[in-house]
């Protein structure tokens, strides 16, 4: 391996791992010694690269404009392509176009052999069954679990009882074909999923539940793997 694709390599772990990453468990994933990565990191840090932390410590990558384009293998980029065709194509309009403008801005910062390899792909996401329609504003609706705010929400459950609740918005899920809202709901005083076609309002409140959205929706996750598991 050379120099150079080490380099890379040594970018592309500090990316993908928690960090802060030890330079241990970097050389242990790289097969070289310690020393050896606290040259690269000094190396990358000279080309551009914002790294904080030192020896002892650990290291966090801080994205940065200086730092060069990643470069994709093949079926990297397949998947990268793939994937923000499906969001354009499940999304509702304002994600859409969000992951259109990111494709965009992912091809304009790609060498030329890589950018026509994304625009001639060979995998495509086609839905031909539309999901239920939607009459809140899924936008606001992510802000509000981006701020960690409650809201409250007019549901009809699929009994077609309304009702109103109060709900910490945890996280959305796109399944096959509908749309669900994971969250907790102060009514019940624990988890539940709702449709989102079935909410008919949503209102933002006063009410935070900052810093728990991470730590619930991961609690949440995990509660839901086992019952997969289970069934």
């Amino acid at each position: 391996m050379s120099r150079s694709e080490r380099l890379i390599q040594v970018v592309q772990y500090l990316r993908t791992h928690t960090p802060p990453v030890r330079a241990e468990d970097l050389a242990e994933e790289l097969d070289i010694s310690v020393r050896s990565v606290y040259r690269d990191i000094d190396s990358l840090r000279k080309s551009g690269a914002i790294i904080d932390g030192e020896a002892g410590f650990g290291y966090t990558l801080e994205e940065d404009p200086a730092l060069p384009p990643m470069l994709f293998s093949g079926e990297e980029m397949e998947a990268l392509v793939l994937g923000l065709r499906e969001v354009m194509e499940v999304g509702d309009p304002v994600l859409a176009k969000a992951a259109k403008n990111a494709l965009g801005k992912v091809k304009a910062c790609l060498p030329q052999r890589m950018r026509q390899q994304s625009e001639h792909a060979i995998l495509h996401a086609k839905r031909y069954r539309s999901r239920p329609d939607v009459s809140i504003d899924i936008s606001a609706l992510r802000q509000f679990t981006r701020d960690e705010q409650a809201v409250d929400m007019n549901y009809v459950d699929v009994k077609g009882q309304a009702t109103t609740r109060r709900i910490f918005p945890l996280g959305l899920v796109f399944m096959d074909s509908t749309l669900m809202l994971l969250g907790w709901c102060t009514l019940r005083k624990d988890f539940r999923s709702f449709r989102v076609d079935r909410i008919n309002t949503i209102a933002e409140t006063d009410e935070s539940f900052r810093p728990r959205r991470v730590a619930m929706l991961k609690r949440f996750l995990k509660r839901l793997d086992g019952e997969a598991q289970e069934g």
